[in-house]
């Protein structure tokens, strides 16, 4: 799974996530991709499970390209602990991801497989998607 190999910080606040993305909207890598509609937090494991969906449905072949990263530590208290006494330890790790932000990307599959693919991974994720082509594909 993923996660930095070290931060600055050991928690974080939560922050809103507001605005679309002012970076990474467009397709640099694949020739398909997976772009957010709505902003959410999305965990590592959230992550995985969408790249194994995707390079099993499309056998191995081609391409899978990740273009967001689970930086953001999220801490969580242990069940029935009164108020107080601190924040949690972090528990897992998130990435803020922002309306218009592509976060998958395939290549060297067909069309149709493309397709699906990348409609298995967005199952496994929180937000509303888009398949988004490059311009001369369909």
């Amino acid at each position: 799974m993923l996660q930095p190999k070290r931060t600055k910080f050991r928690k974080a606040q939560k922050g809103r996530i507001k605005g679309v993305a002012k970076g990474g909207f467009t397709l640099n890598f694949g020739s398909y991709g997976l772009k957010a509609q709505e902003p959410a937090r999305i965990t590592a494991r959230q992550i995985e499970a969408a790249r194994r969906a995707m390079t099993r449905q499309m056998k191995r072949a081609g391409r899978v390209w990740i273009r967001i990263f689970p930086d953001v530590p999220v801490s969580k208290k242990p069940t029935e602990v009164r108020m107080g006494k601190g924040k949690g330890t972090p528990e897992f790790w998130a990435a803020k991801v922002k309306p218009g932000r592509i976060m998958f990307e395939i290549d060297g599959v067909s069309d149709t497989v493309a397709r699906e693919a990348l409609r298995l991974g967005a199952a496994k994720l929180p937000v509303r998607t888009r398949v988004v082509a490059r311009l001369g594909e369909n």
